[in-house]
């Protein structure tokens, strides 16, 4: 899928359908002249529902619709005859779209779950026919209720990636060439300072025919929070990631300074995200020899205390192995 194909967040203006009118009808026949009331009700106005869907990743198939609107309830009739129900709508989405008010901001709910429904828009309740208000002192009673009318509500869709690693990191720190190495993704890579321009999704093998996905986010730039970049667009995705690997390469001027612009840039977005597991990976260091890397790690053991690190090349295959056991292992003790 092309990256102007990927698109994770859209605005959509939502209506039910209205109630249909109840009937005053009053029964007539041959031989009966005045027969009683029997207006039947109105017909519900149709729902418009929100449902997961695991096959779909983006919002892509909901860019151009702007507006839904569900079916109108029919009108009751004679005979205490019922009108239809309108038409439901059903909007599919990716596993992990969050459905907001646009007005207010609020969270109506999210989908996590294949094949999860949840009400958007509550049709409008059909109208009660005259039937229903007969009594001994009114017989024939001419009046019947009108049909509910329509919800509207302007929302807003926005899709967090589900996965279980989010690769963090600056433009070019090796992440999605190492999501090409760990899985079958197959995320566009150049050579020089390039930053990918969608999220990209990856199911890691592990022994035992076991795997978790892991995500490669757009890359962070400093001040990513207040919207410089592409970065702070993105950092909602982060948010559904269990685990966080932090990807500073080897050549990188200051590699815990890296590492703290990048925590620094979570916190502002959202503090909550610093109390996930974290692991902090120093990509291309098949650039560095045995020296350097005893000289690096005396340094980082220091200034990374209690926070683990591993070394790696994605290129050279350099510590991957260990690296996804590392993971795993992250993984499954917060499980239990």
């Amino acid at each position: 899928m092309t990256e102007g194909n990927f698109v994770d967040y859209v605005k959509i203006y939502v209506s039910s359908g209205k109630g249909g009118k109840g009937s005053s009808h009053l029964h007539r026949e041959k031989f009966i002249e005045k027969g009683g009331p029997d207006g039947g009700d109105g017909g519900r106005g149709g729902h418009v529902y929100i449902k997961g869907n695991k096959n779909l990743w983006t919002l892509f198939h909901l860019k151009f619709l702007k507006h839904l609107r569900a079916g109108h309830g029919g009108d009751g009739g004679s005979s205490r005859s019922t009108g239809h129900d309108g038409e439901d709508k059903y909007v599919e989405v990716p596993l992990g779209t969050v459905v907001k008010d646009q007005e207010t901001g609020d969270v109506l709910f999210e989908i996590t779950e294949h094949d999860e429904v949840k009400i958007l828009a509550e049709g409008g309740k059909g109208g009660l026919g005259n039937w229903h208000f007969r009594s001994a002192t009114n017989q024939t009673p001419r009046y019947a209720q009108p049909g509910m009318p329509v919800k509207e509500v302007d929302v807003t869709l926005e899709l967090k990636v589900l996965a279980d690693v989010g690769l963090v990191g600056f433009p070019n720190a090796g992440k999605s060439t190492l999501l090409s190495v760990l899985t079958s993704a197959k995320p566009k890579i150049a050579d020089y300072p390039f930053t990918t321009l969608k999220p990209n999704l990856g199911i890691v093998a592990y022994r035992d025919f076991q795997s978790f996905v892991m995500a490669d986010i757009p890359g962070i730039i400093e001040g990513a929070a207040e919207g410089k970049g592409l970065g702070h667009y993105f950092l909602r995705h982060i948010e559904r990631n269990s685990t966080l690997l932090f990807l500073v390469p080897a050549d990188a001027d200051d590699i815990k300074k890296e590492y703290e612009i990048l925590l620094d840039e979570l916190r502002r977005y959202n503090p909550e995200m610093l109390d996930k597991d974290r692991l902090i990976v120093i990509s291309k260091c098949d650039m560095l020899d045995d020296e350097l890397k005893a000289e690096l790690k005396k340094q980082l053991d220091k200034e990374f205390k209690g926070t683990p690190y591993l070394f790696i090349s994605s290129v050279a295959q350099q510590g991957l192995q260990e690296l996804k056991d590392k993971l795993w292992q992250m993984l499954n003790v917060e499980t239990k």
